[in-house]
């Protein structure tokens, strides 16, 4: 085994889970970092308001997703960058929510990804006053990174869970979920309706 998985970031256009508005994506293999992507997304209708807090926090504004791809458009190029990994997010229930609730809101299928949240594996490793993702990164090594990008984020969280596995000495994700005794449950996926061709390459 190796260590092998992908890393996920979403950033939203409001409070509600469905508003996808940007995705980050790093692949690593055999604990390497190999590919990285990111991409702007319009946010599904009825979830495509932006509010000023979350403008405030990663920046993207309604003219910024104009031209980018819908949901669904960008789906099927999301879902070949994961492939057959295990997907990781810091926080990861926000994540895979995000996931799920934009599918929901454009009739997509939803993947049905194993995941791990690289917040409780944090927990497990260090010992710090803070887990956010800034803090955890830093003790991880990785530093002075653009927080709340969506391709910056993965990236972080992709780091952590290299070092996390290296100092568990686990050879790949599903071995040091073991070890930490942290759960890698799936995504409940869904049979609705087929992505598009996507728009992103």
């Amino acid at each position: 085994m190796a260590l092998d998985f992908t890393a996920i970031d979403f950033e939203t256009a409001n409070s509600s889970s469905a508003s996808a508005c940007a995705v980050g994506l790093t692949r690593v293999r055999d604990g390497r970092v190999v590919e990285t992507a990111g991409w702007l997304i319009k946010p599904p209708a009825g979830h495509d308001r932006f509010f000023e807090l979350n403008i405030g926090i990663h920046g993207i504004r309604p003219e910024d997703v104009v031209d980018a791809p819908m949901w669904i458009d960008q789906l099927s190029a999301l879902d070949r960058f994961v492939g057959d990994d295990v997907v990781v997010a810091h926080n990861a229930g926000f994540d895979m929510s995000v996931l799920r609730r934009a599918c929901e809101a454009t009739d997509a299928a939803c993947p049905s990804y194993r995941y791990l949240c690289s917040l409780q594996v944090a927990r497990k490793t260090y010992d710090l006053s803070s887990y956010r993702l800034p803090s955890v990164a830093a003790a991880a090594g990785f530093l002075d990174f653009a927080h709340h990008d969506a391709a910056s984020d993965a990236l972080a969280c992709a780091h952590i869970m290299i070092d996390a596995a290296a100092r568990a000495g686990a050879h790949d994700v599903v071995e040091l979920a073991m070890l930490l005794g942290v759960r890698v449950p799936r995504l409940a996926g869904s049979d609705r309706l087929a992505p598009v061709a996507p728009a992103v390459g």
